[in-house]
């Protein structure tokens, strides 16, 4: 199995040892550089020490964008509404998502405090990957995205409480909003107590949004 490279950024203004983790998967054609510069925005308390880490998807031939090769999480077959997808590429991607998880915990960090984040394709991963996962995790965070594996996962087993806040913009027009509010629909089905936020964005993320991602975080992380 491939290994990813990764960024990693760490929020710790008083140096203590880290026991948090987000593990933040960025879009299609993009990298983990997408998303370093957010972190000093996002408000997170000077109490806590967490660790961002941030995979650059492997370069594949994209389908629906004739073949070209480029970073991606999966391959997107057909751009129909639902999308048709490479199912067995999703698993893969989200094997390696566990194999960072793995990474984290041998670091000391336990697997309650690994939050797992994504945005557009690499939110689809996020879901497959924590509802799918035989770890007990901190929390998820999908960001104008889609449940692209929905129809193979029919129930979840150590994650049933996690806390999930989905976030959508209202002018979407790469991944419609009704998707990450069918999404919603389709947790809710599977007894998850998912969160939705949209906000006046197209697809990508906003200051506003930010901030309500930064107390969320904090909400996560504070030490009990």
């Amino acid at each position: 199995m491939a290994t990813l490279e990764t960024l990693i950024v760490e929020h710790n203004p008083n140096n203590q040892p880290v026991n948090h983790a987000v593990i933040w998967l960025h879009g299609l054609g993009a990298s983990g550089y997408d998303f370093q510069p957010i972190v000093p925005e996002l408000g997170l308390s000077d109490e806590v020490a967490v660790r961002f880490i941030f995979p650059h998807a492997p370069k594949i031939p994209v389908t629906v964008n004739g073949g070209y090769v480029m970073p991606a999480w999966y391959d997107i077959l057909e751009m129909t509404l639902q999308r048709r997808v490479d199912i067995a590429q999703i698993t893969a991607s989200a094997a390696m998502i566990d194999e960072l998880i793995a990474e984290q915990m041998a670091q000391g960090i336990a697997s309650e405090n690994i939050i797992i984040a994504g945005f557009s394709q690499g939110g689809a991963v996020a879901y497959h990957t924590v509802l799918t996962s035989k770890r007990k995790l901190g929390g998820l965070l999908a960001l104008s995205t889609y449940f692209a594996s929905a129809e193979v996962i029919d129930s979840v087993a150590v994650n049933q409480d996690i806390a999930i806040k989905i976030d959508h913009g209202q002018f979407d027009d790469v991944v419609p909003m009704v998707l990450g509010l069918d999404a919603k629909e389709r947790l809710q089905k599977l007894g998850l107590k998912p969160t939705f936020s949209s906000y006046p964005m197209a697809h990508q993320v906003c200051l506003a949004q930010i901030k309500d991602i930064g107390n969320w975080l904090n909400s996560l992380t504070k030490t009990a």
